[in-house]
């Protein structure tokens, strides 16, 4: 019997979820069908539930909603209560489980794909709403030597990082001229400027050398890329590593086996 997944959003048409799950099932060899799912923007629960309903086994949850699916979660993984966010569903009899995997996708893009270990590092995230904290706790625990996280309005940002202060001593908060006369070896845009090529005003020298620029906006070169291209950063990094990532992750959950996202990303690039 073929195992039903899904992702849901709205917007939904130009997700690649489909594709990327298609290949995993193949690697693996599992029988799975997965699809776009579009929700009205108030009839996200009425959606899920008649998946749930249909034999769905699962979905993923794209914008809009991942703040609806951590409310119709019946129990959170850590990372999902981390987040504050879900992009995972899991439909299992004793309800509805919630997981985060944006940050396991981020960390392992960065590290296995970009091959840059981020232990001991010093990294800047730009932005302070959902993104950023979506992928705040993985990079903690990949041991960096200092994480500061930045943001127009500084208040944000602090309210961001207060609750690990005391856990990762490492973890700084501060309004964008907080980066001035500092240099970050992983440079991370969280903010939403990738999707309307807003620039950010970071400053010059801020690219330590060797230093990596990561925007979590896939599929087009935006000004933050273009900027840190300019500014003499060693590899500039769009953020389809991380979808794959975080697909496999979602796909682990799911099937018990983690697929290769490795191939993955290539057909995707190659496209």
């Amino acid at each position: 019997m073929t195992d039903r997944y899904a992702v849901i959003g709205n917007p939904i048409a130009q997700s690649k979820s489909p594709v990327i799950h298609a290949a995993f099932a193949r690697q693996v060899d599992h029988d799975i069908r997965y699809d776009a799912v579009l929700a009205a923007p108030d009839a996200f629960e009425h959606t899920v539930r008649a998946f749930m309903a249909e034999g769905g086994r699962g979905m993923n949850v794209t914008a809009p909603f991942k703040l609806d699916a951590l409310a119709l979660s019946d129990r959170l993984s850590d990372r999902a209560q981390a987040a504050q966010a879900v992009n995972t569903l899991s439909f299992t009899e004793d309800g509805i489980v919630g997981d985060n995997t944006d940050g396991f996708g981020l960390v392992f893009d960065i590290q296995s794909h970009l091959r840059m270990p981020l232990a001991g590092r010093r990294i800047l995230i730009v932005g302070a709403g959902g993104a950023a904290r979506g992928v705040l706790l993985p990079l903690l625990q990949a041991g960096p030597a200092s994480l500061l996280v930045v943001n127009r309005s500084q208040d944000k940002a602090q309210a961001l990082v207060e609750p690990w202060t005391g856990r990762y001593p490492t973890i700084a908060a501060g309004g964008l001229p907080a980066v001035r006369g500092r240099q970050f070896d992983v440079v991370i845009n969280a903010t939403s400027t990738g999707l309307s090529d807003t620039a950010l005003d970071l400053g010059q020298d801020l690219y330590a050398p060797g230093a990596l620029a990561y925007e979590m906006v896939y599929g087009r070169e935006t000004s933050f890329m273009a900027d840190a291209r300019a500014q003499g950063a060693a590899v500039v990094a769009d953020g389809l590593g991380m979808l794959v990532g975080q697909a496999a992750e979602s796909f682990r959950i799911w099937r018990g086996v983690m697929p290769d996202p490795d191939p993955v990303l290539q057909m995707l690039l190659s496209r």
